[in-house]
């Protein structure tokens, strides 16, 4: 009997290592899920799979997740993705807020306001210089691919750029020209994508700092024309 024993907990042990030599140097699906998300899908492990497009399952349901949101009393502008903020920098009267998302934030986009969608903007493919070529948040993009989707509202024009790349340019816009959307409202999603750019009159106060991070359709970025949030 316990011979027996013996040569099941062998044979467990066995196994066990078998499957460590195999994911080497990525975590064993035995202690993978014991894991928090940068631990359980390493970087590197995820840019192989970029390049294969062999995605694990798990790791694409946790890339896919949507939670439910409520926008936070106030009217300030509220952050359009998940991720951290790299710069707030100004230009010709515009504010661009650059989100800098990694491949484990949320990467559903939220509306920072309220207003009509007046365009659906699209560049891609051949898109390689330009009039954004020159902004920090598209400078090391190779083949920089965007969607921007433009508002009217109450406090002027506000834009949100989502842009990824030319190796993972899967961008999904989820409302058209004429529509009406709401202050924190879902969007559209980014695909394994980098960047979510907020656009905003360079007059409203801001008030997130480059290094904080974000969370769409919850943190405030930007004060209203009041100055309130």
């Amino acid at each position: 009997m316990m011979l027996a024993v013996q040569l099941v907990v062998l044979g467990v042990l066995a196994a066990a290592l078998a499957l460590l030599v195999r994911h080497w140097p990525y975590p064993s699906p035995l202690i993978r899920r014991l894991l928090p998300p940068l631990r359980r899908w390493p970087e590197a492990q995820i840019r192989g799979w970029l390049e294969n497009q062999r995605f694990h399952p798990r790791y694409l349901a946790f890339f896919d997740r949507d939670p439910e949101r409520i926008a936070p009393a106030g009217t300030a502008l509220l952050a359009p993705a998940d991720g951290l903020v790299t710069s707030t920098d100004c230009r010709d009267g515009i504010r661009y807020i650059v989100i800098a998302l990694s491949f484990w934030d949320m990467h559903v986009q939220r509306s920072p306001w309220g207003g009509r969608v007046t365009a659906v903007e699209r560049l891609g493919g051949a898109y390689t210089d330009g009039e954004g070529r020159d902004f920090a948040f598209l400078r090391e993009k190779y083949c920089p691919v965007q969607t921007r989707t433009v508002l009217d509202s109450d406090i002027g024009p506000v834009a949100v750029r989502q842009i990824t790349s030319l190796a993972a340019r899967r961008i999904e816009t989820w409302v058209s020209p004429g529509a009406m959307v709401e202050r924190g409202q879902r969007i559209g999603r980014i695909r394994l994508g980098s960047t979510v750019v907020l656009e905003v009159s360079a007059a409203l106060p801001c008030v997130v700092r480059a290094g904080e991070y974000v969370r769409a359709g919850e943190s405030a970025v930007v004060a209203s024309r009041s100055g309130k949030i």
